[in-house]
């Protein structure tokens, strides 16, 4: 049974004190203790289950915007203190959220549709990310959420951290900093049961060699990256640290929606032209949102919260990712490619314009309406164009959960 009252995404406070209820129940086996604090002075908590030095750390609430793995890490800490054989020599770390600022700021508990989950929409600028921020920080300006998971993982030494990910609307994939070899077959057997879709061909692993259907591994360090534009690159994130203690990062992705069109492995018929008219119209829609801010910054009296630096940032991206992607296209481009393409092309500039517009509307600002009915379009298009459908939220859980434990299961092997 689980700990959450209902099934919704829970608050970073009913996550804690979840955690703290089963510390309380079970203090022979489980410890909860604060492993560092956020820029804002948020506490970070770690919930320890099982005494082994071998170790596995599950890193959630990276990105505010993904919630489905505060619901996770609660269903695999019950299940992990039920089933003795997944403790027997392991010990688990469960990093409730990594970054409660985020959290504070993206407010979807229960979000009934895309324009819904928009309306509260954060994801703060990579330098904000913990996970990312090596990537494009030099060390002495690390953000203490960064220092707080490394000294976590310097402790623990884990031969596997799983990191929680999610995505608005699409399928579920998994991307490996070292192959996991077997992990394939029961991912996929997984998101089959549970009627999720394999993102085959996910833009995030462009370029990547993939060990089955949706599970990529990332390039070795000197290799080129897919999208040079892109300020990080991951090689460089917190996901490498494990390598210094010889183990590797496993990142398990799920979607809220579904669509069935980034599962689909057929080669595209005319990628390029498909590819240059998604390119196109990230340009104009990104250019659409610049002129909404453009002709609104002089009224918003010097504003520079993180909502603000959070869109200009996704619209800083823009016309580099669009140029990356009028190059030739991948060998082989599949229908799923191009279709996770055209999510990410429509995914950023929805972004940029949900977090303007809720700094218009926390302004009082003339131009919140008229932005307001462009997300909803916007919204609205991106779930009919990929005939977008709710995956329960149990469904989400069961599913990232399972890819966890084999994951476990299958490095363990790997690590001995």
């Amino acid at each position: 049974m689980s700990l959450l009252p209902q099934r919704r995404y829970p608050t970073v406070t009913q996550l804690v004190a979840c955690a703290r209820s089963l510390a309380v129940r079970r203090p022979s086996l489980c410890a909860l203790r604060e492993v560092g604090a956020s820029r804002a002075g948020r506490p970070l908590h770690l919930l320890s289950v099982g005494h082994a030095r071998r170790a596995v750390l599950v890193v959630s609430g990276a990105h505010a915007n993904e919630p489905t793995g505060a619901c996770t890490v609660l269903s695999l800490a019950e299940r992990v203190l039920a089933e003795e054989g997944l403790r027997r020599d392991t010990s688990w770390h469960f990093l409730l959220c990594v970054d409660p600022d985020g959290a504070s700021l993206h407010v979807t508990p229960a979000p009934r549709s895309l324009y819904d989950y928009h309306l509260g929409f954060f994801r703060p600028a990579a330098e904000e990310q913990p996970e990312w921020s090596p990537s494009v920080l030099p060390a002495h300006r690390l953000p203490p959420e960064t220092r707080a998971l490394t000294r976590v993982i310097d402790e623990l030494r884990p031969y596997l951290q799983v990191t929680l990910h999610g995505t608005d609307l699409g399928g579920s994939w998994v991307q490996l900093t070292k192959d996991i070899p077997g992990l394939a077959e029961p991912f996929a057997k997984s998101a089959a049961q549970l009627h999720i879709p394999v993102e085959t061909g996910a833009s995030d692993a462009a370029g990547w060699a993939a060990s089955g259907p949706g599970v990529h591994v990332m390039p070795a360090p000197g290799a080129g990256a897919a999208y040079p534009s892109m300020p990080d690159d991951a090689r460089h994130s917190t996901w490498y640290a494990t390598h210094r203690y010889g183990g590797l990062t496993a990142v398990v992705e799920v979607p809220m929606w579904a669509s069935d069109l980034v599962d689909d492995p057929a080669p595209h018929p005319a990628p390029a032209a498909a590819i240059r008219r998604v390119a196109r119209r990230l340009l104009r829609d990104a250019v659409e949102v610049d002129r909404v801010l453009a002709e609104a910054l002089p009224r918003l009296d010097g504003a520079d919260g993180p909502l603000l630096r959070a869109a200009r940032w996704v619209l800083d991206l823009v016309p580099g990712l669009a140029a990356d992607w009028t190059h030739t296209p991948p060998a082989g481009t599949t229908m799923a490619y191009v279709s996770s393409v055209d999510a990410f092309g429509r995914r950023l500039p929805l972004r940029a314009a949900a977090m303007l517009l809720r700094v218009l509307r926390e302004n009082g600002d003339r131009a919140a309406p008229g932005l307001e009915r462009l997300v909803a379009t916007w919204s609205a298009a991106f779930a009919e164009r990929f005939r977008a459908r709710w995956v329960p939220l149990e469904h989400q859980v069961e599913h990232q959960a399972r890819t966890v434990v084999t994951a476990a299961r299958y490095a363990r092997g790997r690590a001995a």
